[in-house]
């Protein structure tokens, strides 16, 4: 019986239940509000409760009367014991307390207070258990410079990773370019810091390299959303003039809804140089998601390509010495020929052109024009003056209303075969929507001098246009405001006179 109460007494102290519950309450709190985190605090748990079972075979061994033995096992136990409390406390002040006052401390300064803790934790002890700390300091000392010494390399990471956190010159999440090697800081440890690269690589970097030499951090600007600029490069002839390349392609990526790519600052095109019989050209846009740099730049430069070729702009290449045979002229009449006869097709299956003879419809063909639109793309915009109309041929494109309140309202989506801006070509009415390419389109456009002709040589088509442009527009009312059969009747009776008047005045019949 004196055995167990000797045992229990020297284990038992007064402080130990505070000590336990503490540990106890600071764990389960941990890994309750840090999920990520559980395995390391519950594996800090195991040890406290290792420390408390040596503790009690330190009692057994002090009850055997290995009184020394007995005293180290105790001491050992006890200052693992505080490490672990300490490590739960640094956790509870590092992970959940500072980030709740908005406080974020790099990793590496929790580790710093820690070790500090449990340095100070370690020393207290030794003094208690009757140890000479002068003694200890000095002997250390010594020690520590012959560490130093011949760990200069790994001490410089150690240092280099704690000044990159504390200067905050890197943090996670930014990319930055090392020589040739551009990716996202994943993690800065003592030793290195790690990069992920888009090509799935994962770069490990001495953080005494990334001290002594110089690396770029990517779209990082103070007070700014982290973007990069990006440049697409192109060559156009010098018969045009830059006012034309740079209008028609900054009012294209202006107006497109391409992803990735910023609206302020906005994108720009400027003239770069003019050599060798090409005049170059950059556009320049800020790419909002760094991980997507290649993909972004090819849409940007589809777009790009689509506008210039709407505009009747050509790219070139610097002017060499190039040998080539012309096609045989008369695969081109053969080539001409099949283009003609499908646009005359599409023409046939267009409601507006129904009432048309085919030698109109064949003269109509010659006089369409070939415009490609990139996704994202807005293909008319409403309140716009556009005197011409698209037939699509391949691709989709939506219908949109503009709201006051600044609302989009998707009215219609269409697809091959549909037409649209026909009141624009035959009224010069405002366009009354937007339309939107969503997937990459192709049209004809019909301009209304091209159709002009055909209109003075037969006015009576006039009437048999109006028809159809009336019952187009009251079904889009019926859409938009749920009108009965009663009321679209009326409103195409109402419609069509004045329809037929502004058509004849706009053609001059």
């Amino acid at each position: 019986m004196n055995f167990w109460h000797t045992a229990i007494q020297y284990f038992w102290r007064e402080e130990a239940i505070f000590v336990i519950l503490s540990a106890l309450c600071l764990s389960f709190f941990l890994v309750y509000f840090l999920k990520e985190d559980r395995k390391s605090v519950i594996n800090t748990l195991i040890f406290f409760l290792a420390c408390l079972f040596l503790q009690f075979i330190s009692g057994l061994v002090y009850a055997l009367q290995f009184t020394f033995a007995a005293s180290v096992c105790h001491e050992a136990a006890v200052i693992g014991a505080g490490v672990a409390v300490i490590r739960l406390s640094g956790l509870l002040l590092f992970r959940i307390v500072l980030p709740l006052i908005r406080l974020q401390p790099p990793r590496i300064t929790e580790d710093i207070f820690v070790i500090i803790a449990y340095i100070a934790w370690g020393l207290v002890r030794l003094r208690f258990a009757g140890l000479d700390l002068g003694s200890i300091v000095a002997t250390s000392a010594m020690i520590t410079a012959v560490v130093a010494f011949a760990m200069q390399d790994t001490l410089g990471n150690i240092l280099g990773g704690l000044a990159l956190q504390l200067d905050n010159s890197v943090d996670i999440g930014d990319w930055i370019k090392v020589d040739e090697v551009v990716g996202r800081v994943v993690d800065i440890r003592w030793r290195s810091t790690l990069i992920e690269t888009r090509n799935w690589e994962t770069v490990v970097f001495p953080n005494s390299q990334l001290m002594k030499n110089k690396f770029l951090v990517l779209g990082r600007r103070t007070g700014q959303p982290m973007q990069l600029r990006r440049w697409i490069w192109f060559d156009v002839s010098l018969n045009t003039t830059p006012r034309q390349v740079i209008k028609a392609v900054e009012e294209t990526i202006l107006l497109a809804d391409i992803n990735n790519v910023a609206k302020l600052p906005a994108p720009n095109c400027v003239l770069m140089e003019i050599d060798k019989g090409v005049s170059r050209y950059a556009l320049r846009y800020w790419l909002t998601d760094l991980a997507v740099d290649d993909p972004t730049d090819a849409v940007v430069r589809w777009h790009v390509y689509t506008a210039l070729e709407r505009a009747g702009i050509r790219l070139e290449v610097e002017k060499q010495n190039v040998h080539y045979v012309k096609e045989n002229e008369k695969y081109e009449v053969v080539v001409h020929q099949r283009e003609s006869q499908q646009r005359v097709k599409t023409l046939k299956r267009v409601e507006l052109f129904a009432q048309m003879t085919d030698e109109e419809l064949s003269s109509l063909a010659e006089r369409l024009k070939y415009a490609q639109f990139a996704k994202g793309n807005i293909i008319s915009k409403q309140g716009a003056i556009a005197h011409w109309l698209y037939i699509i041929i391949n691709g989709e494109a939506e219908v949109y209303l503009e709201m006051p309140n600044g609302e989009r309202r998707s009215v219609n989506v269409l697809s091959k075969g549909s037409f649209f801006g026909e009141m624009g070509m035959m009224t010069g009415a405002p366009r009354s929507a937007s339309v939107i390419a969503i997937t990459d389109v192709e049209c004809y456009r019909l301009d209304k001098e091209a159709f002009a002709g055909i209109m003075q040589a037969r006015p009576g088509l006039a009437d048999e246009i109006t028809h159809i442009l009336v019952e187009r527009r009251v079904q889009l009312d019926s859409v938009l405001h749920h009108l009965d059969e009663q009321t679209r009747r009326q409103e195409k009776s109402s419609q069509h006179n004045e329809l037929l008047v502004n058509i004849k005045r706009f053609f001059g019949l």
